[in-house]
């Protein structure tokens, strides 16, 4: 199926991976709810929820911009509403903001600590909450978490114990809210990139090389897949962006290396 008529509430969306699928759902008829909290360009990353809107108007496609902050519930609401009044229902939501910081117990400050969940888990919980009744009547949604496949090998905790719970957290809303709303055919998925992604982020991995890494593409074109497949038969899962596109019939990837000159072996990204 297309997205013809339907509309993606997307998270944290003003760059990176949310900025990519934006792009990418647009490009096939989906209208876009650009959320997220830059509405100014920053000294150091680039783009904001209003330059990631205008390029996809200037594509021919249909976008507003919301300034939103996830940790808020009042601001939530006022973004579902707003989708609302511009387009009229909600059908796709992107959980895709997050907060990374890759410390120890001993260098994570609680008030790191307390911005990880508060994005991470709750914004997830919250979001999802905010839009769940417009999902119901939409037929047929998805609901897709940026979150890595849940693993509790020792070596994803040790290291930075307090990113994985936050991050661990989104995917376990995948595992419970599949099956609360399997009946109201909403599917709700995790989707995670095999390798390295070339995105601000990246900058935060200690040791990761861009000649290493694909570029946010190839998350975006496999959440194309997963929110125009029949949300009855794709529902729980945790998916991975290459195993996504293979299925699908892609088997030659080489077009999504960040670095096309380089023949370095790809890193893989955290959890996997």
């Amino acid at each position: 199926m297309t997205l013809n008529g339907r509309t993606a509430f997307i998270t944290g969306a003003s760059r990176g991976i949310g900025r990519a699928i934006a792009l990418r759902l647009a490009a096939d008829g989906a209208r876009i709810v650009v959320t997220g909290k830059t509405v100014e360009p920053h000294h150091i990353l680039p783009g904001t929820i209003h330059t990631v809107a205008d390029d996809i108007c200037g594509q021919g496609g249909a976008a507003i911009a919301v300034q939103m902050d996830v940790r808020d519930e009042t601001q939530v609401h006022a973004a579902v509403e707003r989708a609302l009044e511009a387009f009229g229902r909600i059908d796709i939501l992107v959980n895709n903001a997050s907060a990374i910081s890759l410390t120890g117990t001993a260098a994570t400050p609680m008030k790191r600590f307390d911005l990880m969940h508060q994005v991470n888990v709750r914004g997830t919980f919250m979001c999802t909450q905010a839009c769940l009744p417009h999902l119901k009547r939409a037929g047929g949604a998805h609901v897709l978490n940026i979150a890595p496949p849940l693993n509790l090998a020792p070596r994803w905790f040790a290291p930075h114990v307090a990113y994985s719970i936050a991050k661990y957290g989104m995917s376990l809303c995948v595992l419970g809210m599949a099956e609360e709303f399997r009946a109201d055919r909403i599917a709700v998925n995790a989707l995670w990139p095999r390798t390295l992604i070339d995105t601000s982020a990246m900058n935060l991995v200690p040791g990761a090389d861009r000649s290493r890494a694909r570029t946010a593409s190839i998350v975006a074109d496999a959440a194309h897949v997963i929110v125009t497949t029949d949300p009855a038969t794709c529902t729980g899962r945790f998916l991975i962006d290459e195993d996504v596109l293979r299925d699908a019939g892609i088997t030659d990837l080489s077009a999504y290396r960040a670095d096309p000159a380089s023949s370095e072996e790809l890193a893989l990204d955290l959890f996997l």
